[in-house]
């Protein structure tokens, strides 16, 4: 499983979040795993390291959320597109939070998961809001 592998799971697994209430949530991330594993074939070694991840960035979106809508001038959290907030959330995770990543990587990918998932604007209001955090 590449990085970006990774970051794609990471993004699914964020965006599902905010469809299910927290005491379905442990349930929500099981049945994807195992969707995971069987459409991919997963490793028992990628599935931890996804759900591994997924949890230092859970532990922290707390955190992020308002460092994001500081720098989102004009756009509350709520009012964001559901994909462009997981993809906000990830890459400010990796922006902020992992120094193994660097700061043009964690943009880029952001883009390219924008690019992919979000709509037509999705990519440049990431790549800005991106922007921004990583100056602040």
């Amino acid at each position: 499983m590449t990085r970006r592998d990774l970051r794609e799971h990471l993004f699914r697994l964020i965006f599902m979040q905010d469809f299910h209430p927290a005491e379905e949530q442990e349930d929500v991330r099981s049945l994807y795993y195992e969707f995971a594993d069987q459409t991919e074939g997963l490793t028992e070694e990628e599935l931890a390291e996804i759900s591994e991840r997924f949890a230092k960035v859970e532990a922290e979106i707390p955190k992020l959320d308002p460092q994001i809508e500081e720098v989102s001038i004009g756009w509350k959290l709520a009012r964001m597109s559901k994909v462009d907030l997981a993809i906000l959330r990830l890459a400010a995770f990796e922006l902020l939070c992992d120094e193994k990543i660097p700061t043009g990587v964690a943009i880029n990918e952001a883009v390219e998961l924008a690019k992919r998932y979000g709509g037509d604007a999705s990519p440049s209001f990431v790549n800005g809001i991106l922007a921004k955090l990583a100056t602040k």
